[in-house]
């Protein structure tokens, strides 16, 4: 086991009638198996964590590094108030220059660190105070930041070099019933939705909630319609892979059966003609991925069908909002979804930071050729996004 463990250098906070003062340890972790031993205490802090989302669950982490992690790359800030799991954060080392970056890559839609909200802001100081960015070589690049991330304090109390970008987009709803959201549409747009809608239940769609034993089988039928509804425009080449299938079976199955997903299958004329993966966290819902066979989209309105079972099920739930995620793509767009923007954080150590600046640059060309193509050659990235190259 490789750790490091240091009594938190910050004065101690003593509270009113309290007799003696907090005791504040930061911890590095770096075996490759400390999310697995972190597991309960993991979610426990989780669930202390208003702004954690189903990305941050050890259910969800713990997968991913087992199937895209590089061994010797795990590094695990821990931050204990009295031997009390307070702070988390899970990164992975990358590059010959000692950059850190978050778990997830380009599979997850928000990406964050867990803090107790009954001491978030001391929490935060004391992780970023702990990180290991020192060098002039070392840098932290997080993607896919929630702007009310618990990260963001992280980022506050950051006393090095830092600099935040725009990142993607991501549009929400608000979580109510099917006939309330109708109302968020114009009036030919609304009558138009209603008689998909009034088509859909007419033709007896049975739509049902998967048991975390059946995750396995309905993932598959997920995996094998997704493939089927893209083979004429390119589906994401990642979500062809084995690991991928891994990764998601074994996220999934843990996520559902602590109750933080959803798999609903749909069925037609006795036969499986959709299946959907939403996601589930106290703040938000977000419908993950789906797969619909061509022949249903012939028939019925396929957005209205996956909307539908989705908002019933995050209403169900007590969830405030229904997310739509990243992506910006004609389906969404019909329910004018609020919209708001994620963000791109890089922070590098105190005095001369050449390699952060480096980072700095690169992002920065990259955002620039994006606006480029996004406003001289709208088709071409059309394209590209139809091929999954984005």
């Amino acid at each position: 086991m490789s750790t490091e463990t240091r009594r938190a250098g910050l004065p101690a906070r003593q509270t009113s009638g309290s007799a003696e003062p907090a005791v504040w340890t930061t911890e590095l972790r770096r075996e490759d198996d400390a999310l697995d031993t972190l597991a309960e205490e993991w979610d426990a802090l989780a669930a202390r964590c208003r702004t954690a989302t189903f990305f941050q669950a050890s259910a969800w982490q713990r997968s991913w590094w087992r199937h895209y992690g590089h061994p010797g790359a795990l590094l695990v800030v821990l931050v204990r108030r009295d031997g009390r799991l307070v702070g988390a954060g899970a990164f992975r080392r990358r590059g010959r220059l000692g950059g850190l970056t978050g778990l997830g890559a380009g599979l997850i839609d928000y990406t964050d660190v867990l803090l107790d909200d009954e001491c978030a802001d001391r929490a935060a100081a004391e992780l970023a105070a702990a990180l290991p960015v020192t060098r002039p070589w070392q840098f932290l690049e997080l993607r896919e930041v929630h702007p009310e991330a618990a990260v963001q304090k992280v980022y506050e109390h950051w006393r090095g070099s830092r600099r935040r970008f725009q990142d993607s987009l991501c549009q929400h709803l608000p979580a109510v019933p099917m006939d309330r959201l109708l109302k968020r549409l114009s009036g030919k747009t609304a009558q138009r939705s209603r008689v998909k809608l009034r088509k859909i239940a007419e033709a007896g769609v049975r739509v049902r909630p998967t048991p975390v034993e059946e995750v396995p089988e309905a993932l598959e039928g997920l995996l094998r319609l997704h493939f089927l509804q893209w083979q004429d425009r390119g589906v994401t080449p990642e979500h062809r892979t084995e690991r991928f299938a891994r990764h998601l079976n074994e996220s999934t199955a843990g996520l559902v059966a602590t109750g933080r997903a959803a798999v609903h299958q749909f069925h037609l004329d006795g036969q499986l003609v959709a299946v959907s993966l939403l996601l589930l966290c106290p703040a938000t819902s977000g419908l993950y991925l789906y797969g619909v066979h061509p022949v249903l989209r012939e028939r019925l309105d396929v957005a209205g069908l996956l909307f539908s079972a989705a908002q019933d099920e995050t209403v169900g739930a007590g969830i405030p909002v229904f997310g739509l995620l990243r992506g910006q793509e004609p389906y969404k767009q019909r329910w004018r979804p609020d919209q708001l923007r994620n963000q791109w954080l890089l922070l590098g150590p105190t005095g001369v930071a050449p390699a952060a600046a480096v980072r700095a640059a690169l992002v920065r060309g990259r955002q620039a050729a994006a606006h480029l193509l996004r406003t001289r050659f709208p088709r071409l990235k059309q394209a590209l996004l139809a091929r999954g190259l984005r």
